[in-house]
């Protein structure tokens, strides 16, 4: 479900950099690969454990670069669920782990995870390395 929408959705932004390698579509970003079909993340070769939910909320927001996503976005696309309106903790607790694990595995990352206050979540790219 969100692999097949997150494909539609480099599909259609093609700034988004798209490598093949024997048929298997990378999400690559600064910092950052993300092999979808393997559900696994690589920081300079060495690959960052993720939970499910996760890689799901990485997976979406990294292929939104740029964009906020609200948290009700999030939790429809990750949780396929509709949102309540009390989602913000549950997707912030996630978002913490995430960025934890995102850090010990580069502390000097050229990415961040950007918190919108009462909105959600924006993956941004912080520099040009």
């Amino acid at each position: 479900m969100v692999f097949n929408d997150i494909l539609s959705i480099l599909q259609s932004h093609p700034e988004i950099e798209k490598y093949e390698l024997v048929g298997e579509p990378i999400l690559s970003l600064p910092g950052l690969d993300i092999y979808p079909s393997k559900r696994k993340v690589f920081r300079d070769r060495q690959e960052i454990q993720l939970t499910a939910k996760e890689y799901e909320i990485l997976l979406l927001l990294a292929a939104n670069k740029g964009h906020v996503l609200t948290y009700s976005q999030i939790y429809e696309k990750v949780w396929g669920d509709i949102p309540s309106g009390c989602e913000s903790n549950t997707i912030g607790f996630h978002i913490c782990n995430l960025r934890e694990k995102l850090y010990q595995a580069a502390p000097n990352a050229p990415f961040t995870i950007r918190s919108v206050r009462e909105v959600g979540y924006c993956f941004e790219i912080t520099s040009s390395s």
